[in-house]
């Protein structure tokens, strides 16, 4: 059966999807509304079935649509990585890929990774988000982001999980709040202060609230801020306290009157996961960027080894022995 419909009316249909808007829809893929409609008018008689909702306040998937447009999207971006592989034959196409992380990922670790990665791919351009886990996942299952940082490690179809790095969420106070003398306490005890927050647009914002509501609690942000170093101003200055990862606490807590206090809750402890759609088929600069990735995870596991071990020595000079040397695989 010969296909009715063609990469434009895919683009199309993606387009006015993501706006919610025939008329935005068609403005993104250069086309007239009439001929924008028309193209989607056609597609929906050659299909059989309705793709869009149509009412006063724009377009609204129906389930064919939603189907339509979650292929549409990974046929959008295979071609996408087609033309990422033959860039070294074809002058002036540059690589493009879509990396969605997790808050801790997005703020402590992906600016030192992509660091390198850029300077050492000046052809490739990166657009970094930050996303909820779930999200992540579901977005790499669609095709709508490449690589994935998430503290989910299983889930989607097709998709492939590798270990990344640990980290832990904690909680920072003031050195003189109320709960700064406990070694450690439960996300509970703390929700009877006011909380100094991330924005909304942040993942770990959305997270911390909806572990209040599975408590049926309620979490009050007093303030809310950009990132950790401006958190942890915020807490040092009495305004509330806040739950941030450990490697961003220490960081800040050497210059800052802050407290940093372990949670009981199973969830602060973070593994986090690099997540792919099937690697073998992504183009050769973004499995250079997953092997990076993997690298620097290996790099970090070594890291924290010796640091557990030099802690031990310290504790116990007759440790010694177990130290690591340079030769030790």
């Amino acid at each position: 059966m010969a296909a009715h419909f063609d990469l434009i009316d895919m683009q199309l249909m993606v387009n006015v999807a993501g706006a919610r808007s025939m008329t935005k829809g068609a403005e993104r893929s250069f086309l007239s509304l009439p001929a924008a409609s028309n193209r989607v008018k056609n597609l929906e008689q050659h299909l059989g079935t309705a793709l869009f909702y149509r009412n006063s306040q724009g377009v609204t998937l129906t389930p064919s649509g939603e189907a339509f447009i979650r292929h549409a999207r990974i046929i959008l971006r295979q071609l996408e990585h087609l033309r990422g592989d033959i860039r070294e034959y074809a002058s002036g196409v540059k690589g493009h890929i879509r990396v969605f992380a997790n808050t801790t990922a997005m703020n402590e670790f992906m600016p030192t990774v992509l660091a390198r990665y850029l300077g050492a791919h000046p052809d490739v351009n990166v657009e970094l988000r930050e996303r909820l886990s779930y999200l992540i996942v579901k977005a790499v299952a669609e095709g709508t982001a490449d690589i994935g940082i998430t503290a989910q490690g299983s889930g989607g179809e097709n998709i492939e999980f590798l270990p990344y790095r640990t980290d832990r969420l904690v909680l920072v106070t003031h050195r003189d709040h109320p709960l700064a003398g406990h070694d450690a306490v439960g996300f509970d005890e703390t929700l009877a202060w006011d909380y100094v927050g991330l924005s909304e647009a942040s993942a770990i914002h959305s997270f911390l609230l909806q572990a209040a509501d599975d408590l049926g609690r309620v979490l009050r942000f007093r303030v809310e801020v950009s990132n950790f170093e401006a958190a942890c101003r915020m807490i040092a200055a009495h305004v509330g306290i806040g739950i941030i990862p450990e490697s961003a606490a220490r960081r800040y807590v050497q210059g800052l009157p802050l407290a940093v206090i372990s949670l009981n809750d199973e969830w602060s402890l973070r593994r986090l996961h690099i997540c792919v759609r099937q690697f073998d088929k992504l183009p050769v600069f973004a499995k250079d960027l997953v092997s990076l990735l993997v690298k620097d995870a290996a790099v970090n596991a070594q890291d924290t080894e010796r640091a557990g071990v030099a802690a031990k020595l310290a504790a116990d000079p007759a440790t010694e022995s177990i130290l690591p040397t340079e030769n030790t695989p």
